[in-house]
């Protein structure tokens, strides 16, 4: 038997653009419905969770979801630098308790959580446009009517492609990772690993958690290289290759593997009643493939623009515009310029990644974080080719100054 229910706002997905979005909307007053078709929230975890120590504080995340981190580590196949800080600037988040907090703020706010509910189909009006969801429980078929729905439901964007007005990534990152614990291991330095023998078209790293507790990981980009990052994992485990060997002896806890889009901001991200946010949305850092403070950051702006649009009775595309129109201004310029610095990553060879990193040691913490949180523009990147000269980076800075043109 169907079960029908109504809503202001229905939020499909349950990761951390999901939950920031039913919660900053609940806090406007309207009724949302969150939904998460696994048994509970964050039951399964697909990213390694690393975030930066001032998004985290802008979050109000609490302290015990995550692992400061000060000296960021890097090496090739035959060159190892560190770049250390003088105070924490990155982290590395719990991510099954962080997730859970997030969902747990928008309960307390009055959000309707709704698990184990799988969403397999889209509700239209007679114009075409979406009007609720449909799928299934336990209990059995469950209807959602919505005057607005956000699809947050990640890499799948189950509710996009339903609609018709997405298609399947077609560059992706694909990410096997280990969560064990280690014999020894620096709580505050993060290791990312890089050439033919690590990752192809990506990167390994040693993300420490605390406790003696580190996550071990390999991505690989896709459709660039064929290799699986499961089995390319294992032989890195296996044969203690690099800074592995200095963890000692590894116990394994818990496997992870997930799916982050790499197509860049391809995707429109408004239709009349529907915004899509965080991976749904392609909005990713690509040079490391991270995008939890873009989820959380950018499903605090769709569910207040959803709210609005809800209490003003309209809620057509050019209603909720200015939810793209916020991201586009934030980030678009960032992370084209970002994604020109991968496409060049990407083809680099051990040897010149030996070399790439000598230009890495260069750099002060400031710079390197910039960088690497693909936090610059045009600006940024004339500042650091003056400030250091060799010719890497100045490509760097050509590649980000051309795709500004």
């Amino acid at each position: 038997m169907s079960k029908e229910v109504d809503y202001d706002l229905v939020v499909v997905g349950g990761g951390p653009a999901g939950s920031s979005s039913a919660w900053a909307a609940a806090k406007k007053g309207i009724k949302v419905a969150l939904i998460e078709k696994e048994n509970s929230i964050a039951e399964t975890v697909r990213t390694s969770g690393v975030t930066w120590i001032q998004n985290i504080k802008e979050f109000g995340i609490p302290e015990d979801c995550y692992n400061k981190i000060k000296n960021f580590s890097f090496c090739s196949p035959n060159n190892e630098v560190t770049i250390s800080d003088s105070e924490p600037r990155a982290a590395v988040l719990d991510v099954r308790k962080t997730y859970r907090w997030l969902a747990s703020r928008a309960e307390d706010n009055g959000v309707d959580v709704f698990v184990k509910t799988n969403i397999n189909q889209v509700i239209k009006n007679e114009q075409g446009d979406i009007i609720g969801v449909k799928g299934s429980n336990p209990e059995g078929e469950i209807v959602f009517h919505s005057k607005v729905v956000i699809d947050a439901s990640g890499f799948q964007s189950t509710v996009s492609k339903a609609m018709g007005v997405v298609t399947q990534w077609k560059r992706f990152g694909a990410g096997a990772e280990w969560e064990v614990k280690a014999e020894k291991v620096d709580q505050e330095t993060w290791w990312l690993m890089v050439g033919q023998q690590y990752s192809p078209a990506g990167y390994a790293w040693i993300f420490p958690m605390g406790e003696n507790i580190v996550r071990i990981g390999v991505g690989v980009g896709k459709p660039e290289s064929n290799v699986d990052p499961t089995q390319r994992l294992e032989e890195l485990i296996k044969k203690k290759l690099g800074p592995i060997k200095k963890l000692g002896k590894i116990t394994p806890i818990e496997f992870h593997y997930g799916l982050i889009p790499n197509d860049g901001l391809s995707r429109k991200t408004v239709f009349n009643n529907l915004i899509l946010v965080g991976d749904v949305a392609g909005q990713a850092n690509p040079l490391v493939l991270e995008g939890i403070r873009y989820a959380i950051k950018f499903g605090k702006v769709a569910g207040n623009v959803a709210a609005d649009a809800i209490k003003n009775k309209k809620t057509d595309e050019v209603s909720l515009q200015p939810y793209e129109d916020n991201w586009r201004k934030e980030i678009e310029a960032k992370i084209n310029s970002a994604s020109k610095v991968q496409d060049r990553w990407i083809g680099l060879s051990d040897d010149e990644w030996d070399k790439e990193l000598d230009i890495i040691k260069e750099l002060k913490s400031e710079e390197f974080l910039d960088f690497i949180k693909a936090d610059f523009g045009l600006s940024n990147m004339l500042k650091l080719a003056m400030n250091h000269p060799k010719l890497a980076v100045r490509q760097l800075f050509n590649l980000v100054r051309n795709k500004k043109k």
